[in-house]
C-alpha cells in the first residue's frame, strides 16, 4: 500500500498557553488524514503537521483551525 505524505508549516497568530496548544494540537490530530504534528517550544507559533494529502487539503486545515477563532497562515506554502 502506498501512501502519500506531505507537510505544512502553519504559524498561528495568537499567543497561545501550553494549554491552548495541547487542545489545538488534539484538534488537529483528529482530522481525517494527518498522520504527525509538533510545535518547537522555542517557536510556539510554528505547528509542523504532516498528512495525507489524498485525505485532507493544506486549506482544509487551515480553514478547521480558524474556524476554532484563530488567526492563521501557511508558512512558505507555493
Amino acid at each position: 500500500m502506498d501512501i502519500k505524505i506531505t507537510d505544512i508549516m502553519m504559524h498561528i497568530d495568537e499567543n497561545l498557553n501550553k494549554t491552548q496548544r495541547d487542545a489545538l494540537e488534539t484538534f488537529v490530530r483528529e482530522q481525517d488524514g494527518v498522520v504527525a504534528l509538533g510545535y518547537h517550544d522555542e517557536k510556539p507559533h510554528l505547528m509542523l503537521i504532516e498528512y495525507n494529502p489524498d485525505k485532507v487539503s493544506s486549506g482544509d486545515l487551515l480553514n478547521r483551525v480558524q474556524d476554532r477563532g484563530l488567526h492563521a497562515e501557511l508558512v512558505g506554502f507555493i
